[in-house]
């Protein structure tokens, strides 16, 4: 098997983990784990793997100039993008989230319009618009009587603000990556983003009954932090070793199919008709917004 055949199997299997994630990760909150506490486990676990293989890559030192991108990135990519979409998970329901957090390349386009002033074409525009109104839709209309899902509109804003900070963070982020090796980046990433988070995350995970929880349970926590932020990340990384960045970026689309299908065989979630408007919107907002322009002859 050749390294592309890997790569793209790399990157499917990186977008696979994200949709079971929606579905599994909701399955432990709130009755065994809260969502805060979690992501103390899930930002604790991923510094300790990434410091563990950093010895891997080079040695090298973050300059003084840098160190408050970095916080930046720690704060809208790991802190405040993980604990609002954990909240909101446990708020809304697995295909909300697996249909709105797709929207994130909207916002990065959006927000590369905003503080980099890069051009946005008729298709952008367009693109924009559709995926802003599928996410409303499924804000305004989305809610539904479910002992599992206590607040959806409020959910589904959380998965907004997860995919305006991870937007933000992947603009922040861009100098960092050409500059640092990735296991030298995300250790110090990851890190940070733990200390920021802890005062926030504490309280819950100090609430955790370990003693109690069922094996299952610790599967769960293993598959969200070796799993969904660990692994994914290494996939991506190899994937886009041999693969074009627009070509790791298209199984994005793949997500909300895989989240929505094992949600829906697992009996955790169920479509209806708005669902399927919105994640058609989505969809066809993300393609438009991410669509390269021709070239000009």
């Amino acid at each position: 098997m050749n390294k592309r055949t890997l790569a793209l199997l790399a990157a499917l299997a990186a977008t696979t983990i994200y949709g079971l994630n929606h579905t599994i990760a909701k399955g432990v909150m709130p009755n065994h784990i809260r969502p805060f506490g979690f992501i103390m486990l899930r930002l604790g676990g991923a510094s300790i793997l990434f410091w563990a293989i950093s010895f891997l890559g080079p040695k090298q030192r973050i300059e003084k100039k840098d160190w408050l991108r970095i916080l930046a990135c720690s704060l809208l990519g790991m802190a405040i993008n993980m604990l609002a979409f954990f909240k909101g998970l446990q708020l809304s329901t697995p295909i909300n989230s697996a249909v709105l957090i797709t929207i994130t390349p909207i916002f990065v386009v959006a927000l590369s319009a905003f503080f980099l002033k890069e051009r946005i074409t008729l298709n952008k525009g367009l693109g924009i618009l559709l995926g802003f109104i599928g996410a409303v839709a499924l804000i305004l209309f989305g809610a539904e009587l479910r002992q599992d899902a206590p607040n959806i509109p409020l959910g589904n804003i959380l998965f907004l603000l997860n995919c305006i900070t991870y937007g933000a963070y992947l603009i922040l982020v861009k100098k960092l990556i050409e500059k640092y090796h990735p296991f030298t980046l995300m250790k110090w990433l990851f890190t940070i983003g733990f200390i920021i988070a802890f005062p926030v995350t504490y309280p819950e995970y100090s609430q955790i009954e370990w003693a109690t929880l069922p094996l299952w349970v610790y599967g769960v926590i293993a598959f969200v932090v070796i799993g969904t932020t660990f692994t994914t990340y290494l996939f991506n990384v190899f994937a886009l070793t041999q693969l074009r960045a627009s070509t790791v970026g298209a199984f994005i689309y793949l997500q909300p199919l895989i989240g929505i299908l094992f949600a829906l065989t697992t009996g955790k979630d169920q479509l209806t008709t708005i669902k399927i408007l919105a994640t058609v919107l989505v969809l066809m907002g993300v393609y438009l917004a991410s669509r390269k322009p021709k070239a000009s002859p």
